[in-house]
Parts: structure tokens; sequence; C-alpha cells
């Protein structure tokens, strides 16, 4: 079966099986108990000459859920570009901005290669790193040290979270353009929480 065409228990049982690789048997944002299907092939026109991919169930989970989370932070890190009281934060969240806003257009051309929509399965799921519409107005809320601490908190688990996944693609996926990328994301994700942890109030926010 295509990938685009699998049901949303299969979509679901996907997720599953990339939480319990990255983290250690968490549930991801269906409690579906049945296995991921073991493949299945995206639907693509490569150009002349080359090779078509074969993406694996891993592929699919993982940059259609890659997709929405750095979109939802993107959102977070525009507030924290505008609002945060720390004019270090307020640089950071603009650097990382970039940075995920150029991992945005590789993983679009990635959903489009593999013969995927464009839209967000994970819609409405709450699942960990992803940045919901109750952070993001939880952050609308907070005002001066208050807002840097949940931004922080926030990012951190979204940049943690996202590299825990990325690093099962990297060892599960089929795609060598989808792990190629997969390993990217982690590099970038393992040096923004480095200078995360440095920056003013990170020890009190993140404990």
């Amino acid at each position: 079966m295509n990938p685009i065409d699998l049901p949303p228990l299969h979509r679901a049982a996907v997720l599953v099986l990339l939480g319990a690789l990255a983290l250690g048997g968490a549930a991801g944002c269906s409690p579906a108990a049945e296995s991921a299907p073991r493949s299945a092939q995206a639907r693509e026109s490569p150009p002349a000459g080359t090779r078509t991919a074969t993406s694996t169930a891993t592929d699919v989970g993982w940059v259609q859920l890659m997709t929405p989370m750095n979109q939802q932070a993107v959102k977070l890190l525009t507030l924290a570009a505008e609002r945060a009281a720390e004019p270090r934060v307020r640089d950071f969240a603009v650097r990382l901005r970039t940075g995920q806003e150029a991992e945005l257009v590789r993983l679009r051309a990635l959903l489009t290669r593999m013969g995927l929509p464009g839209t967000d399965v994970h819609a409405g799921h709450d699942m960990p790193g992803m940045v919901t519409v109750r952070d993001l107005e939880a952050a609308r809320a907070a005002e001066g040290p208050a807002f840097d601490r949940l931004v922080l908190a926030q990012i951190r688990d979204h940049l943690r979270q996202s590299a825990q996944v990325s690093r099962s693609e990297i060892t599960s996926g089929g795609r060598a353009d989808a792990r190629e990328l997969a390993a990217a994301l982690v590099t970038a994700r393992e040096t923004s929480l480095a200078e995360l942890e440095r920056l003013p109030g990170a020890v009190r926010a993140l404990g």
C-alpha cells in the first residue's frame, strides 16, 4: 500500500513505532495497538535514469511527524523573537527559527518526493515535543522572565524529542535522503540544546 493511502489507524501505528524506537516505549498520539506495516512504497517521479526510492513506514512516520513539529516550533520561536525579556533569548530564538524554517523547506521537498500530502496528519494530537495550541496560548499570556522560562522549557522539549525521533529514522529508515536529513537535524538539535542550556534563566527553567 502506498503511504499516502495509509488509513489513520496505520499512520498512528507508524507513530507508535517511532515513539517506541525513540522514547523506549512512550505512547504516541494514538493508543493504536497494532504493529506498523513493515514497509510502504511511495509513488515518485524521479528524473530520467534514476532509481525510484523505497519509503519504509519509518520514513513516512518520521517526515509526517517532523514537519508539523517544526511548523509549531516556528510559531513559538516567532513569539520569543518578539517578546523575550532577555536579549540573548531573543537572539537565540531568531537564529533557531531561521534554522527550523530552512529544515521545513527540506522536509516539504521530501514529502513531495515521497508522494505524501503536505497536510498535517497529526493536527490536534498532543504528543511529546509538539508545541500545542495550549502551549502557544500560555506563551501569549506570559510576560517577562516567566515568558522566557516557558519558552526555554518548551523549546528544550521540542529539540530533545525531535532529535530522538530523528535518530530512529537514521537507524531504521529506508531512504538515503531521509536519513541524511535526519542526521542533519540531529546535529542541529545537539548544537541548539547546548546553546539553550547556557542561556540566562535556563537553569531555573529546565531544572
